[in-house]
């Protein structure tokens, strides 16, 4: 089964994406590596527009928004200061990053990307914030 196409209420968005990735307590993420799962918009926008299949298919590979579920030990860690001064970034945290920058993969059969700490561009409260 397919886990990557999603419909669920944004409200309720982290519970869904962390119900749907299931147990990951076997992965092990190094250095400043930072595995999210990659946000898929819902069927009905905020605004009322019904998302087509296909569109809802592209956020796999074009979304710019995800839910950090593990972070390596030396993630968003900087003792020089000058990246992370004063960011207090944990899991549970939705952030924003180019689509590129990441190593995409599926995790449990649910889109998820490994990314450097360094090419997290920013922290959003809710996931439809950005698109």
């Amino acid at each position: 089964m397919n886990k990557t196409i999603v419909k669920y209420d944004t409200k309720n968005a982290r519970s869904e994406l962390l119900s749907m990735l299931g147990n990951i307590d076997g992965i092990e993420v190094f250095n400043n590596q930072v595995l999210v799962v990659t946000y898929i918009r819902p069927e009905k926008t905020k605004g009322g527009i019904f998302l087509t299949e296909k569109a809802k298919d592209e956020d796999k590979y074009q979304s710019k928004v995800g839910l950090i579920v593990k972070m390596g030990p030396s993630a968003f860690v900087d003792e020089q200061q000058n990246w992370f001064k004063d960011v207090n970034i944990k899991d549970g945290d939705w952030i924003i990053f180019r689509p590129s920058d990441g190593w995409q993969m599926l995790v449990n059969g649910t889109a998820c990307r490994l990314l450097d700490d360094t090419v997290v561009r920013g922290r959003i409260p809710d996931p439809d914030m950005i698109w």
